[in-house]
């Protein structure tokens, strides 16, 4: 009996190490809109995935705005953007360069640097974590930033400024590599299309691909989007249609549309603004936030990748602009930027649905949601 009580022990030992599931732990970095000087803009939490608590640990500040950011594992390092127009005196966005103090649990300031043309909005990594990607929103504008051999921001490699004549059209609100990370997408909400580059890693520029823009209805407003785990379908949420449009990727005959829905309900009679999409960890379920309707929109996702509608759940708060979920695939989260709270539901397994609040905590504005495994 003792036998079999220390094999039931070790076996379970050994399947806490092969599944992330037995980790109920994880860090959650949030960052919010810092007006003021000397504002904590980002702050770091500890997640419960069994009771789906907050726990604020550390704030850090980062300049001003830092609505986005990123973070590399190989280089341990987080890379913040500062949507700004002006930056250490100069016109131009922000980057700053932070690394986490595992046993402090606080953001250490390493650099920063200008970035062209000003109010930076997304920031992802290329695919051997050599170089940043942003996207530049209101000149509607991409930059290309190089990093040494520790990983800091050195040289601006590439910039692409969209519409020269009139540039306040054109509005890139995201830059993301494929799954593959061999392609990059931006996302223009002002001209309603996407672009897709090959990416030159030993010059750092971005070539476009010559099948690589898809248009969309005017009016539109491309603003984030989601791969499946394969690359082979691609969702694009749109802030000002409140839709969802899904295209099957080919990168020889470029993105074709096969599917558009909307994001809010048929009754719904008040302006919407869409803002973030993600896919569920096992990719059976597809959401999007909704800003005015206030809601988190919930798709299945079919076989072919087709969407069919779940339901709505109410984030009772204002403005979601921004959502995650956690490592354990339980819990959804998401940044209520007008309510300065973050809420936490749990996923039903059965229907897909964030279906039960676990709770709010209070956060400044939260603009950028990220969990990073870095313990």
């Amino acid at each position: 009996m003792k036998n079999f009580t220390r094999l039931t022990v070790l076996l379970f030992v050994s399947l806490c190490f092969a599944f992330t599931s037995c980790k109920n732990e994880y860090k959650l970095f949030v960052g919010g809109s810092a007006k003021e000087e000397g504002e904590k803009g980002m702050s770091v939490f500890s997640f419960n995935s069994q009771n789906g608590s907050l726990k604020l640990i550390s704030e850090a500040d980062v300049g001003q705005n830092p609505s986005y950011f990123c973070y590399s594992s190989k280089n341990e390092l987080f890379y913040v953007l500062n949507e700004v127009m002006e930056f250490n005196g100069d016109f131009g966005g922000g980057l700053t360069a932070l690394r986490y103090d595992k046993e402090t649990n606080r953001l250490e300031k390493l650099s920063d640097m200008v970035i062209p043309y000003g109010g930076p909005c997304f920031i992802s990594m290329s695919a051997d974590s050599g170089y940043l990607f942003m996207a530049n929103y209101p000149k509607g504008s991409i930059a290309v930033v190089r990093l040494d051999e520790k990983g800091l921001p050195t040289t601006v490699s590439d910039t692409i400024l969209y519409v020269k004549e009139n540039p306040d059209t054109s509005h890139a609100h995201m830059i993301l590599s494929d799954p593959a990370g061999k392609y990059v997408y931006v996302t223009d909400l002002g001209l309603d299309r996407i672009i897709a580059y090959d990416f030159d890693g030993k010059e750092g520029k971005l070539n476009q691909l010559e099948n690589g823009i898809a248009t969309f209805p005017e009016g539109s407003g491309p603003r984030h989007f989601t791969f499946n785990s394969d690359g082979t379908i691609l969702y694009v949420i749109n802030e000002l249609g409140s839709t969802i449009t899904v295209f099957n990727v080919d990168v020889r005959q470029g993105l074709n549309s096969v599917q558009t829905v909307s994001t809010v309900r048929k009754d719904y009679p008040e302006q919407n603004y869409c803002a973030d999409i993600h896919l569920g960890k096992d990719g059976r379920y597809l959401y999007g936030s909704n800003r005015g309707e206030n809601t988190i929109v919930t798709f299945r996702v079919g076989n072919s990748g087709l969407l069919d509608l779940a339901g709505h759940t109410s984030c009772g708060a204002n403005w979601p602009r921004n959502f995650t979920i956690d490592p354990s695939g339980k819990y959804l989260l998401v940044g209520n930027q007008k309510s300065d709270t973050v809420s936490v539901f749990r996923i039903d397994r059965k229907t897909g649905l964030p279906s039960k609040l676990s709770g709010f905590t209070a956060v400044r504005s939260p603009a950028c949601l990220k969990f990073f495994d870095i313990d």
